[in-house]
Parts: structure tokens; sequence; C-alpha cells
């Protein structure tokens, strides 16, 4: 007796509160192991990676031009202002992938600083005294960390590399590292060494 109300009061629902979130699940999310498919931003996660790997291949390609430049001493303004925006965007969308806690994320944050100490140097100070040196460094550093990123991605999703590494932790995929490591450590410290362009422009 008297049981009926209060049971209809238990049975309704509170409203549920949603904030706004950078990362949407999409309706034909699953359960039981299956991956969710998410949005960023409003695309789905294939399209949004797509677009992060063009723009990251875009920044390693540019930033390799504009690195033979500075072996050249040649300043290439238009190529470095493009290598720089195009990195920039290489760490801003991989933070927008709902994963956390990766080394990925510790990576982009260090470009992210190193990016805006090689901006600072070029735009603010003109290359001026060590500035020049400090841009060079930083700038080939940020470079680097894209070409390390490429790596570990390769030996993850390129079929004819994965067998080689399973784990990342085979002579194969620490061989990689190591020349790339060495490679921009001797191409960074000839750069610095040999860029001193006369002017510079700021677009």
């Amino acid at each position: 007796m008297g049981g009926a109300p209060h049971c209809a009061l238990e049975q309704r629902q509170p409203l549920a509160y949603r904030p706004i979130e950078f990362f949407a699940v999409s309706r034909d999310t699953s359960i039981a192991g299956v991956t969710a498919s998410a949005l960023v931003l409003g695309l789905s996660t294939q399209t949004f990676t797509i677009i992060h790997v063009i723009i990251s291949l875009l920044a390693i390609a540019s930033g390799i031009l504009v690195l033979v430049g500075m072996l050249r001493s040649n300043q290439m303004p238009g190529w470095t202002a493009f290598v720089l925006l195009t990195t920039i965007l290489t760490s801003v969308t991989g933070f927008l992938f709902p994963i956390r806690g990766t080394p990925a994320i510790g990576t982009g944050t260090v470009s992210l600083v190193l990016l805006g100490l090689a901006l600072y140097g070029l735009y603010g100070k003109h290359l001026a005294g060590a500035w020049r040196w400090i841009y060079v460094a930083t700038a080939v550093a940020s470079l680097y960390l894209n070409v390390l990123v490429l790596i570990v991605q390769s030996f993850q999703k390129v079929p004819a590399l994965k067998p080689l590494a399973p784990t990342q932790s085979e002579p194969p995929f620490l061989i990689a590292q190591v020349i790339a490591l060495f490679a921009f450590v001797v191409l960074g410290t000839i750069a610095a060494l040999r860029f001193r362009p006369p002017a510079v422009s700021t677009l």
C-alpha cells in the first residue's frame, strides 16, 4: 500500500548533463572490445587521420628542403614559413586524437616548445646574434621529432616493416632510430655553422 507512487518516482530518470567535447562517439559505438567509431571535429577518425598524415608528410618533405637550403645558407622564407606552419599543425592535430597518455603527446608538446623558440628567433629576433643558431637547432630538432614519429608509425602500420619489429625493441627499429638521430645531429651542426643569411624577410 502506498508503494506505487514511490516506485514511479524512482523510475524517473534525471536529465543527463553532457559537456561539450572535441571528440564525439557516433551511434555505431559497440562494446565487447570492438573499436568505437569516433568523430574528431566533426570528421571520422579515419578521415582526420588521413588529413593529419598528409600534413605531417608535407611538413617533413618541405622541412628537408629547407634543411638543404640551410646547408647552402639559403634562407628560403616562403618554404620556411610553410614548414613552420605545417609542423605546428602536425602537433596540434595530433593532440586532437581521442588518446591520452601516449609518448606522442609528449613529443608533440616538446615540438611546440621548439617551434615557439624557432618562430621567436626567426621573426622576433631576426636571427640576431645567438638566435641564428638557436633557430637552426630548434627548427632541425622539430623536424627530427617529426621524422622520429614517422619511423615509429611506419614500423607499426607498414606491412613490410611491422614483422621486423613487432615490439619496437628489435634491432631494425633501433638501428633506424640511431641512423635518424645521427643524421640530424650531423646535419644540424653543419647547418648551424653554414646558415648565415644576410637578412631575414618577415613576410
